[in-house]
């Protein structure tokens, strides 16, 4: 069955967001939620949530004009709303009883065949379905999300007994295709997979601070980077998600598990941390959405000063950076971590020798394999390793040994293990550990795979240090960029312009994409402030028309050309995006032309392609001046688009590009996009257009001179946006004068190279480099 039509009910932070969700996969959805008690707006609730959605950053919608697709009403007036719905979602309180009592409600609206779901996080799927008709339990699953649902992959899916096959496999196609998650299929356990092992976590990192004496910071400095953990640590989480959540998901857990499980026996309520968190919550400590957590931000001299807790006595005092060896030692990876001598080194073992023990005795009691779990971790609570692949760093039977003689208890399935990897790779297959101690294939959709997948065992078609053309089968070939960041370099370039004679190997298109976290960043700018400090001019302009050459040679090949961008695309990333015949890109794609920020302006095109698109777009408004002016302010004031949607409104993306929602099915999307541009295929035609010239410049310049009159730009901000308007006017040309591609280029170096030799450009680009962020000088 197809779902084309979703109800959520429960307008709360994650039912709202859920629906959000459902709008950005292009779905109408229906948000329902109570009446108030005198209520003069019986919508309140669901209109509320929605008007919030539209204000809270970062964005649960992907473009704003998505908010559209849901339909606020009252589960008093508006019931009947759900009647045509495929998928109804409930995201209410957790209480098994009210719940019970929506789903009979339910029952005589819904039409036959729909499918009923709880976004619950705790309780099992048998408490709720206890004395429901079986024409409910047929169509009853769990689908529990990850906040924020947009940005957090997991989709947990939990079936029934009497859940019909034809319901999970629905979702389960739903959520990988149109919401992009990663479907774990979990048993009905209580807190499922990701909650289970990460609650538990959770408890041990806090309470082993406590017993071990770290502060907060020294705490978060171990349990985060080192550990493949997001930067926030342990206690920055716990403010990032609010500590009063943590008692009530541990006291709902602790009331479904066996009092045999390890949480439940470890779990003490009399513990020091456990009362210190009490004390928070009571006193309004509740974390970022509180007067504070375990940081806070406090004034002082007029500034504002972070502050962390003191876990012992309360007080608060400037948050410092700690200074641990073990951390330091942790760049050697994560063995050199735990066995370091020092008090960050024993904390990260007590955390990893309790939470990987905990996870090894679950295998196949939370779910079917240990691919599972580490999903579960890596994608609902944003660890870069799963626990088995962290065992897999640490060696299984180091992790054996270690328990043993400190006396700790080692789970049967680590000794089925014994010295052998959990995960292997042999020729052009990857390997895991099944729970029953052999290996099994790790599978992999025809339609759903990454770059590496498809490089194992492989050799590539060519490479250099910066990239590499990878042969994805069918005809069609992939340049991966692989430098830092993918950063473009002339290894970049020189690969790229190799890349525009492909069809020379047999080869009949190309995709461009990886699968790092981000496509490209853009130009290496530490080369280019090297070669001006060396005043090596020459080399620059030379290197920017290579650059330029190889991208006007990509978009006039004979072969089409598509881009596969996922992350930040930004700069000369943008620039190549901007280059292809097509565009298959993740949803959540970050695209912009930055160069303004280090004080240049884009000089591979990027100018040239956006003032084209602007002129040539048949919807865009009377006359060229207003197409110019949006280009020349998201050029001059470094825009950078929010997702793919919102490429769409910069020209970055065109109407007929495409967007994948799974990061998983990008470089599979992409191929298939450029196989069926294949047949008849044939090279656009160089197009020239009329530009205003000096007149539209002296516009730019007087709105800038605005903004600087204001203090909202800097002098030089002008004079950097100055070469942009030239650029996008047309330079010395007007009206009735036709511009070349070739002359839009030229200006494009002429404007880089100018500014390149302005020293205030050059610190710019060093501040930078030093910082991460840009300098307003």
């Amino acid at each position: 069955m197809a779902i084309e039509k979703v109800a959520v009910i429960g307008a709360g932070v994650m039912g709202a967001a859920i629906a959000a969700h459902v709008a950005n996969a292009g779905i109408p959805v229906v948000l329902l939620d109570i009446v108030p008690a005198d209520a003069k707006n019986r919508n309140m609730l669901a209109e509320g949530a929605i008007a919030a959605l539209l204000k809270t950053n970062p964005a649960p919608f992907m473009h704003k004009k998505n908010a559209r697709l849901v339909t606020p009403g009252n589960l008093e007036d508006n019931l009947d709303l759900i009647a045509d719905c495929d998928w109804i979602c409930e995201a209410i309180v957790e209480n098994p009883a009210i719940k019970q009592d929506l789903y009979k409600r339910l029952e005589g609206v819904r039409k036959a065949g729909s499918i009923v779901t709880s976004n619950t996080s705790t309780i099992p799927l048998k408490s709720l379905m206890d004395g429901m008709p079986d024409s409910l339990q047929k169509d009853f699953a769990i689908t529990h999300f990850f906040n924020p649902p947009r940005y957090m992959r997991l989709f947990e899916l939990v079936g029934g007994a009497k859940t019909r096959k034809e319901a999970l496999t629905a979702l389960r196609d739903f959520a990988d295709v149109k919401l992009g998650k990663e479907v774990v299929d979990a048993y009905d356990t209580p807190g499922f997979v990701g909650n289970r092992i990460g609650i538990y976590w959770s408890s041990v990192a806090t309470r082993s601070a406590y017993d071990l004496g770290l502060t907060v910071e020294e705490a978060d400095a171990v349990c985060g980077k080192p550990m493949g953990i997001p930067s926030t640590g342990i206690f920055g989480l716990g403010d990032l998600t609010g500590i009063d959540l943590g008692p009530k998901v541990i006291a709902s857990m602790l009331k479904e598990l066996p009092k045999s499980d390890t949480f439940a026996k470890e779990y003490d309520p009399d513990h020091p941390m456990v009362k210190t968190i009490e004390t928070m919550i009571a006193d309004g400590y509740t974390g970022r959405k509180g007067k504070g957590g375990f940081y806070r931000m406090n004034k002082d001299g007029g500034k504002k000063v972070k502050e962390a807790r003191n876990l012992k006595t309360g007080d608060y005092a400037k948050a410092g950076k700690p200074d641990l060896a073990s951390v330091k030692a942790a760049k050697k990876g994560l063995r050199a971590l735990v066995e370091y001598d020092d008090k960050g080194g024993e904390y990260a073992w007590a955390i990893l020798s309790k939470t990987i023990s905990y996870a090894a005795s679950l295998v196949g009691e939370i779910a079917d394999d240990i691919i599972a779990i580490d999903t579960a971790m890596k994608t609902g609570y944003a660890w870069k390793y799963g626990p088995f692949e962290q065992l897999d760093q640490l060696g299984n039977q180091y992790f054996i040994d270690r328990l043993a003689a400190e006396g700790l208890p080692v789970p049967d399935f680590l000794k089925t293990v014994g010295d052998r990897p959990l995960y292997k790779e042999e020729g052009t297959d990857a390997f895991y550990m099944t729970v029953k101690g052999d290996y099994a294939v790790v599978p992999v959709a025809d339609d759903a795979w990454m770059l590496a997948d498809i490089k194992r065992g492989r050799e590539p078609v060519m490479s250099n240090k910066g990239a590499s053309i990878w042969d994805l089968g069918d005809g069609v070939a992939c340049l991966e960029i692989h430098t830092k960041m993918n950063s473009i370099d002339q290894d970049v370039v020189a690969m790229l312009q190799e890349a525009g004679k492909i069809d020379k190997k047999g080869f009949k298109a190309l995709v461009i994409g990886n699968d790092a976290d981000n496509f490209s960043v853009g130009a290496n700018v530490g080369l280019a402030l090297f070669a001006a400090n060396a005043a090596m001019w020459p080399v620059i302009e030379n290197s920017m028309s290579e650059g330029q050459n190889a991208l006007m040679k990509l978009k006039y090949a004979p072969f089409p050309v598509v881009a596969a961008p996922a992350g930040m695309a930004l700069g000369g990333g943008c620039e190549i995006v901007l280059s292809a015949a097509a565009v298959q890109a993740h949803a959540e794609s970050y695209m912009g032309l930055v160069e303004v920020g280090v004080g240049v302006i884009p000089g591979f095109g990027g100018c040239k392609e956006l003032v084209m698109r602007a002129i040539l777009n048949k919807k865009r408004p009377g006359g060229a001046m207003p197409a110019l002016a949006a280009v020349f302010e998201a050029i001059s004031t470094a825009k950078v688009a929010t997702s793919a949607a919102e490429a769409r409104d910069m020209l970055i993306l065109r109407p007929e590009d495409g967007i994948s929602m799974n990061r998983k099915r990008v470089l599979p999307d992409a191929k298939k996009r450029a196989l069926a541009m294949v047949e008849g295929y044939k090279a656009p035609e160089q197009v020239e257009i009329n530009l205003p010239g000096p007149t539209a410049a002296a516009a730019f310049d007087m709105a800038v001179s605005g903004f600087v009159t204001m203090g909202k730009a800097t002098a030089y901000d002008a004079v950097v946006s100055a070469a942009v308007g030239r650029v996008l006017s047309g330079g010395d040309t007007d009206i009735t004068q036709p511009v070349t591609e070739k002359k839009l280029l030229e200006l494009e170096r002429e404007g880089f190279m100018k500014l390149i030799h302005n020293h205030k450009t050059l610190d710019r680009i060093e501040h930078m480099l030093t910082t991460g962020k840009p300098l307003r000088n």
